[in-house]
C-alpha cells in the first residue's frame, strides 16, 4: 500500500525533495511576515469570491478573517519562522484539521488555482521562493486528498476521487 506522501507525490507530479524544498531556505527571513499576511489574504478574497458555489461552500462555515490567520500562522510557522500557529491552535495536524471538509481532487486544483494567482499577486515573493512554494503547497493539498480518501475508506463511503463532479453544496 502506498504512504500518503507517496500518493501524493504521485497525484501532485511533485516529488517529495521537490515539495520540502521549502526546508532549504528560510522563507520566512528572505519574506518577512507581513508577505505571508499579504499572500494569505489575497488568496482567501479570491476563495471566498469564487464563482464556484460548490468551492465557495467548503468554506461557508468559516470566518475569512480566522480563516487568513490560520493560513499565514502555519506558513511562517512551516516556512522558517516562529511557532505562531501551534502557540494559538496547537500542533498543525493538517489532515485532521480539514477532516469536515470534502478535499476532493477537484477542490485542491481549484484552490491551487487560486494559489497559484495569489502567489502571482504578491511582487515581494521572488521567482524561486514561488517555485518552492508551489511545489511544497500542491503536494501538501494532494496529501490531504490522500488523507480525505483514506478517512472515507475507514468509514465505509466509496470513493470520490474519481467522480469529476462538484460536491453537493
Amino acid at each position: 500500500m502506498q504512504s500518503l506522501q507517496e500518493k501524493a507525490s504521485q497525484w501532485s507530479g511533485v516529488s517529495q525533495d521537490d515539495a520540502f524544498g521549502i526546508d532549504n531556505t528560510n522563507l520566512f527571513q528572505k519574506l518577512g511576515l507581513q508577505t505571508f499576511v499579504n499572500l494569505s489574504t489575497s488568496f482567501y478574497d479570491r476563495v471566498y469570491d469564487d464563482e464556484e458555489e460548490w468551492f465557495r461552500s467548503i468554506f461557508a462555515n468559516s470566518k475569512k478573517e480566522e480563516a487568513i490567520q490560520n493560513q499565514y500562522e502555519f506558513f511562517v510557522q512551516r516556512m522558517g519562522g516562529p511557532p505562531l500557529y501551534s502557540q494559538r491552535k496547537g500542533h498543525p495536524a493538517l489532515i485532521g484539521r480539514h477532516r469536515p471538509f470534502p478535499i476532493t481532487h477537484q477542490a485542491a486544483e481549484r484552490w491551487l488555482h487560486h494559489m497559484q494567482q495569489a502567489l502571482d499577486s504578491v511582487t515581494e515573493i521572488d521567482a524561486d521562493s514561488k517555485t518552492k512554494m508551489m511545489n511544497f503547497f500542491r503536494h501538501t493539498a494532494f496529501f490531504l486528498v490522500a488523507g480525505d480518501e483514506l478517512k472515507n475508506r475507514n468509514q465505509g463511503v466509496p470513493c470520490k476521487h474519481g467522480a469529476n463532479k462538484p460536491a453537493a453544496g
